[in-house]
C-alpha cells in the first residue's frame, strides 16, 4: 500500500486533496529532506522510498541564483535511494527573469549529468499529484520484464538467406544477392574459392579474401 509523506510547507497547497482524490494515503509532517517521500512496496515486497523535491519554475530559477539547489540535490542523493526533482509550471522558463538563459540551461545539464537525478515536468500541483500517484501506483506492480528479443514478423526463408551472407565482411544487401543469384545458396558459396568469388560483381580480391578468411579461419574462443 502506497504512502505518500507531505511536508508541512505544502499543506496549504491543495496537493494533500489531490492525493486522497487517488485514493493515496498521505502523512503530513516536517521533513529535512524533500517536499514528499513515497513509501511503498513493490510486487516482490521490497520498500522503496523516493524522495521527491517539488519546485514552481520561478523557486526553480531562485534556487539556482542562490545555490540552493546544488545543497537539495546532495540531500535527495543522500537520504533517499530514489531521488526525483518536479519542475511545475507552463511558462517559458527562459523568460521568467532576467537571468542569463545558459546558466538554467547548465544548471539542467548538471542535474542529468552531474548528480544524476531525474527531472519531471507538470503544469500545476493537480498535475503533479496525478504524476506522483501513478508513479506510487507503477512501482508497487513492479517492474516490466522487457524482452530483448525482436517480436517482428519472422523472416522469410529468402530473408533469412540473405541476412546470413549479409553478415560476412564488406557485404552489404544489393552484393548479398548477387552471390545469392550467382551461386544458388549459401552452402556453394562457403565452398567457393576466392577467384569463384571475384566473379562476382564488385567482389574484388580484397573482400573475397577476407570472406574466406573468415569462412576457414579457426575459431579462437580466448582470442579478441
Amino acid at each position: 500500500m502506497t504512502k505518500i509523506i507531505i511536508d508541512h510547507r505544502e499543506r496549504k497547497s491543495g496537493i494533500v486533496e489531490e492525493f486522497e482524490k487517488h485514493g493515496i494515503e498521505t502523512e503530513v509532517r516536517q521533513l529535512i529532506s524533500a517536499d514528499f517521500v513515497l513509501q511503498t512496496k513493490n510486487s516482490k515486497n521490497e520498500i522503496h522510498t523516493i524522495g521527491v523535491e517539488r519546485k514552481t519554475q520561478n523557486d526553480f530559477i531562485n534556487s539556482i541564483m542562490d545555490r540552493r539547489i546544488i545543497t537539495q540535490l546532495n540531500m535527495l542523493k543522500e537520504h533517499f535511494s530514489i531521488p526525483l526533482l518536479i519542475i511545475e509550471g507552463d511558462e517559458n522558463l527562459y523568460a521568467l527573469r532576467d537571468f542569463h538563459p545558459n546558466a538554467i540551461r547548465g544548471m539542467l545539464a548538471s542535474i542529468a549529468i552531474d548528480f544524476q537525478v531525474p527531472m519531471l515536468y507538470t503544469k500545476n500541483y493537480k498535475d503533479t499529484a496525478s504524476l506522483l500517484a501513478v508513479i506510487a501506483k507503477r512501482i508497487e506492480k513492479g517492474k516490466h520484464h522487457i524482452s530483448l528479443l525482436d517480436r517482428r514478423k519472422p523472416l522469410t526463408l529468402k530473408e533469412q538467406q540473405e541476412y546470413q551472407i549479409e553478415s560476412l565482411p564488406g557485404i552489404g544487401p544489393n552484393l548479398a544477392r548477387s552471390l545469392l543469384k550467382h551461386f544458388g545458396n549459401i552452402q556453394a558459396i562457403v565452398n567457393a574459392s576466392e577467384e569463384d568469388l571475384m566473379n562476382v560483381d564488385k567482389l574484388g580480391p580484397i573482400k573475397s579474401k577476407k570472406i574466406k578468411e573468415v569462412l576457414n579461419s579457426v575459431y579462437r574462443p580466448d582470442s579478441n
